[in-house]
Order: structure tokens, then C-alpha cells, then sequence
């Protein structure tokens, strides 16, 4: 899903160990045992019921009173740790009830790797390899609706409104497959440097859009378009044809990862576009 020949070197953030980290063990029904809380976002470790087993993950909704729209935050390949945790948790005090999932729950809790990461170094993608391998098509299905289903069961989430699901890495397909597991539920769909939106398998994400029913924000680093320069011509016939609205457009100069603090490319005053970028598409679709 992820090309590891794209993909930055190293990925380092301090705080990346599994101590510092803190997941706890909640009861099986979703309930959580630890909360963090600032002045404006509530934020629990929360366990979710799946068709597969249990899934950790982070949840994350305003302090303020009223409800909020739904959104479905898909990691990269290193799935589920605090840089994520620092998205869900601006993007809930923009308004928004977010879950922020372990991607590979079927192997390894959170985290699933420890310290710096380095692409380069094969010893390192090994690691990866069984993890990744957790992380299938109908399982993505299955988890897909399990994550929605949770997230409307908060009392913080406004059902009225539609939901967003955003991906970052292999978490673009991921999020394509939300759209198409949940079409009556998702409005919004973005993908942050996704990897394999178009490819030549029956299961390709990108056939999946006729059959949602949502807006896309698709955001594509410069080398990605390099290595497949047709993909993005490729999704905006497949947008066009599904009369789906959508944004398509690739950022010049910033490599894959360039949304993700820690990582070796990172690129803010991109990021912080992108960032820009995201919050319209759900101001607008969400509703």
C-alpha cells in the first residue's frame, strides 16, 4: 500500500515508546479507563468491538457543550501513535468528534514500533511486513463500519450530520474503503500522500466511488506523482464519470509524508495548507 521506495528515511518522535505512550486496557465495550483532557478537547483510549477482535484506539471531542460531526482518522504505516494523537486532537477543537485507530489491533497493540524508524534500513521494514499483512480489503470493510458505529454511539456526535473519514499514507485506500463500506454515513473523504488509490486489481480503491456518496480532497506528494504521474488523471476521470466533487491536486515540492511531524520530509507551510484545505472540505460537506 505504502511504496517503501517513496517513503522517507527516518521517522523520530521523542515521545514514541511504549511507556511514554500509555495506552491502557478498557473493557471490551468501548468504555475507556484513562482520559487527558486540555481546556477545549477530551481525549480517551478507548477500545472498540469489531467483527475481528477488539481494536485500540484514541478518541478525541470538544469539551464545550453540543454536538459535533463525526470523523474517522486513518494513520499512516506506522499506525496509531502521538503524532496522530496531536491531529486528533486539533481537529477536535475544530469541532469534531475523531477516532484515531491502531491499524494493525489484529497483531500488536499500540505502538507498534518504538523510537526512531528508518525506512532505509531493511531490518526496520521488516518489522512492517507481518504487520501490514494484518490489513486486508474485508477487513478494512468490517473495521470501517465497527469505527463508524462506534463514533455515532458518542454522545457528542451529531447524526444528523454527515461524517469524514481522512488517511495518510496507506490510510488514503483505507479511507476510500470507509466510503464505500458506509456510503449513507460518509460525506467528506480525504487522502494525505496516498499510496495505491489507483491500481490494476478488481478491489482497487478507486473503483469504489460511484458507489459512494461522499466529496473527496485528494492531496498527492511530488515524488508520488513522479513514480505514477497517470494516477491523479486516472481519479479525476473516475470522479468526473461518478459525478463526485472532488479536489485533486499534487504539491509541488513536498515528498511523501510531508503532512507528518517527525518525519524526515516534513513540510509545515505545506502541511499547514493541506491542513487548510481539510477543515473547508468539511465545513461544507458535513452537514
Amino acid at each position: 500500500m505504502c511504496d517503501d521506495d517513496i517513503h522517507p528515511g527516518l521517522v523520530h518522535d521523542p515521545r514514541l515508546s511504549r511507556r511514554a505512550f500509555g495506552l491502557l486496557t478498557v473493557a471490551a465495550t468501548g468504555a475507556a479507563t484513562v482520559a487527558r483532557a486540555d481546556d477545549t478537547v477530551e481525549e480517551k483510549d478507548v477500545e472498540v468491538k469489531t467483527p475481528d477482535g477488539v481494536a485500540d484506539a484514541a478518541l478525541f471531542y470538544p469539551k464545550a457543550k453540543g454536538k459535533y460531526p463525526a470523523v474517522l482518522l486513518w494513520p499512516d504505516v506506522m499506525s496509531l501513535r502521538p503524532v496522530f494523537r496531536d491531529m486528533g486532537r486539533r481537529l477536535a477543537a475544530a469541532g469534531y468528534v475523531v477516532l484515531v485507530p491502531n491499524l494493525y489491533y489484529r497483531v500488536k497493540k499500540a505502538p507498534v514500533v518504538e523510537g526512531t524508524f528508518n525506512f532505509a534500513n531493511p531490518d526496520d521494514r521488516a518489522k512492517l511486513t507481518p504487520l501490514r499483512a494484518s490489513v486486508t480489503t474485508e477487513g478494512t470493510f468490517k473495521d470501517a463500519a465497527a469505527y463508524i458505529a462506534f463514533l455515532d454511539a458518542q454522545a457528542k456526535t451529531d447524526k444528523a450530520k454527515k461524517a469524514g473519514v481522512q488517511g495518510y499514507c496507506m490510510g488514503g485506500p483505507l479511507s476510500f474503503r470507509t466510503a464505500g463500506a458506509v456510503p449513507g454515513r460518509i460525506g467528506a473523504v480525504a487522502s494525505f500522500h496516498g499510496g495505491g488509490l489507483v491500481t490494476d486489481k478488481e478491489d482497487s480503491p478507486h473503483l469504489l466511488i460511484p458507489k459512494t456518496q461522499s466529496a473527496y480532497l485528494i492531496e498527492i506528494a511530488d515524488n508520488d506523482d513522479k513514480q505514477d504521474p497517470t494516477a491523479k488523471d486516472k481519479l479525476k476521470s473516475a470522479f468526473e464519470a461518478a459525478k463526485r466533487p472532488a479536489q485533486v491536486e499534487v504539491f509541488a515540492g513536498a515528498a511523501h509524508g510531508w503532512t507528518v511531524k517527525g518525519s524526515q520530509v516534513y513540510n509545515e507551510a505545506a502541511a499547514e495548507t493541506a491542513w487548510s484545505n481539510l477543515l473547508a472540505l468539511y465545513k461544507k460537506a458535513l452537514a
